[in-house]
């Protein structure tokens, strides 16, 4: 199982690099500069031959035509929903997938014909692992809760509005916005309203929407619940390297970055990060167009082919991240686990969120640190020492496809 989420893992990543993206909306203009999909990580790992008890349908929500919450294509959008039981029957944990955001309309055209844009490809079933398993040993907190994999369809994290939307006959939905009001009435309509505990996550951009919508959640919820949010390598910094980027952006691009929006988010947060994100090494700090002779070629392929000169880079890169965090550090109630790792989103699979051979820091998987913050049976800002000191990380490698 390990070997075939990986080469899901792989597959997903190579065509992630087709579009780096910047959608604006109403109220604030959130621009972001990256694409990393994470659909196709949970789409191939769910098209593995598994126990129908492992795969959970997906539900298309209700009464969202009459709303106009509708994906990029005007299908409804969906999610994927398993009841709690036992102790968890009250207690609800979100996940958002990722998979970037569109800008264009050749971007968004293209969007629109794949599950990112459009119900009508998404998946009848995918298997819960990781943050959404239901088997204790790979899940040991969350298992029996009432557990929703929110799938990802507005191309803009769950922001868009309509106003934000072509007036030349496309027919391009920017609903997100939209979608968000109506899928948290539809939870709270079947159960999450009498929520005790509630956790908000999300991976790479879903992790961006869990943060941009994690003071509105716990605004829906009882005053009395626990509500806390995660964001799983979501942490892209606003570098020099992006300067050919930035350009485009609008005024103050500064405060549309996780570093600048964070300080304003009064809910608790944890921010799931690794120190050596493989998507921004490959997309961002050295993209193929930055280097056209392929000096890069086999570090960025594999961390452990990086020779000196190149790790040493690479380690300033770290540095910018934790230099990043270290205001977010500072709360209180914040929560961190960053690790060395050359690897993106950790928590929705087994193996990278909790089992014999998942990353750890000081003997502890990320979701036994994620755990130990929420049930506040602890303080949780753990920061790996810098690469290659964790013999424990998972690192991905491209040199095998």
């Amino acid at each position: 199982m390990a070997n075939q989420r990986l080469r899901a893992l792989l597959r997903w990543t190579k065509w992630a690099d087709w579009a780096i993206a910047a959608v604006g909306f109403t109220i604030i203009i959130f621009v972001l500069t990256f694409f990393f999909d994470s659909s196709s990580t949970d789409g191939a790992a769910s098209s593995v031959n598994l126990p129908a008890s492992d795969l959970v349908d997906l539900t298309l929500l209700h009464n969202a035509e009459d709303r106009g919450a509708l994906c990029l294509d005007g299908s409804l959008p969906g999610y994927h929903f398993q009841k709690g039981f036992g102790s968890g029957s009250n207690n609800w944990l979100l996940h958002i997938e990722g998979g970037g955001w569109c800008n264009t309309i050749e971007s968004c055209s293209t969007r629109k014909t794949t599950a990112l844009g459009s119900s009508n490809f998404m998946e009848r079933q995918v298997s819960f692992s990781g943050i959404l398993s239901s088997d204790p040993s790979q899940n040991p907190d969350f298992f029996s809760w009432n557990k929703v994999k929110i799938r990802y369809c507005d191309g803009a994290s769950f922001a868009g509005r309509p106003e934000s939307e072509f007036k030349n006959g496309t027919n391009l939905f920017f609903r997100g916005q939209l979608i968000w009001e109506a899928l948290m009435d539809e939870l709270l309509s079947v159960g999450m309203s009498n929520a005790k505990q509630a956790f908000l996550t999300g991976c790479s951009a879903g992790g961006l929407a869990a943060v941009i919508h994690c003071d509105d959640f716990r605004e829906r919820l009882p005053q009395h619940a626990t509500v806390k949010c995660l964001a799983d390598a979501s942490f892209f910094l606003d570098d020099t390297t992006m300067d050919n980027i930035k350009r485009s952006m609008v005024p103050h691009f500064q405060c549309l970055f996780p570093r600048e929006f964070i300080k304003n988010i009064r809910t608790p947060v944890f921010i799931v990060n690794p120190a050596y994100d493989f998507w921004q090494i490959r997309n961002i700090l050295v993209p193929d167009v930055s280097d056209p002779q392929g000096y890069w070629q086999t570090c960025r392929l594999n961390i452990h082919s990086c020779n000196p000169n190149q790790l040493e880079i690479l380690k300033g890169f770290r540095n910018s991240l934790l230099n990043a965090l270290s205001e977010f550090q500072q709360k209180n109630e914040a929560g961190m686990f960053v690790n060395s790792c050359y690897i993106h989103c950790q928590t929705w699979m087994a193996e990278t969120w909790h089992s014999p051979s998942s990353p750890r820091i000081n003997s502890k998987t990320i979701a036994e640190s994620v755990g130990d913050w929420y049930f506040n049976r602890g303080a949780v800002k753990l920061i790996d020492c810098p690469y290659p000191c964790n013999p424990t990380c998972y690192n991905m490698d491209f040199t095998r496809h």
